[in-house]
């Protein structure tokens, strides 16, 4: 096999490990899923569609001081995401019960999204290897598909960068 065959071969591997990876591109269809809130509440993506613009934000682990600035910026400049048309919720690996106590000591007025299975995180390609999930941002459009990914998340601005995005993307304002 020549150079350029095994450099053909190794990029199809790489290709195809991503592909099975579940790492998603903008324009995909997002991944359904049925996931309990710290609300009390059980959350279905597909409940969405057609209806409003959706915004995840995966956190690595309720409790920690990234991930509180995180929910914190959320909390108390949540009006400036509530002015679009979106329902959004922060995501985690976490079992429910730590992410309900985490929603309650960080005053979250958005539900908390527990995945302790971890099948979601790993469907929307932000399990990390070591088992939590990644801090990424992910914006889905009425129609399921992913608009965009932020994998450059500032917990401290988190609220304040989100609306921004929203109006970036042109989502609807309420």
């Amino acid at each position: 096999m020549s150079p350029f065959n095994h450099l053909v071969a190794a990029a199809m591997l790489v290709a195809t490990t991503l592909a099975q990876a579940g790492e998603l591109a903008v324009g995909a269809m997002a991944p359904d899923f049925t996931l309990q809130g710290s609300d009390g509440q059980t959350y279905t993506l597909s409940d969405y569609r057609d209806k409003q613009a959706v915004v995840i934000a995966w956190f690595p682990r309720a409790y920690t001081s990234g991930c509180t600035v995180e929910c914190k910026s959320l909390a108390e400049k949540g009006h400036l995401i509530r002015e679009y048309d979106v329902s959004y919720f922060m995501a985690s690996v976490d079992p429910l019960e730590d992410n309900i106590g985490f929603a309650e000591e960080t005053g979250a007025d958005f539900p908390l999204l527990s995945d302790p299975e971890k099948s979601t995180a790993s469907a929307f390609g932000v399990l990390h290897p070591m088992g939590f999930a990644k801090r990424e941002t992910v914006y889905i459009g009425k129609d399921g598909r992913i608009l965009k990914i932020d994998d450059q998340v500032n917990p401290a601005t988190s609220a304040e960068d989100m609306a921004a995005i929203l109006g970036q993307l042109g989502v609807a304002r309420r």
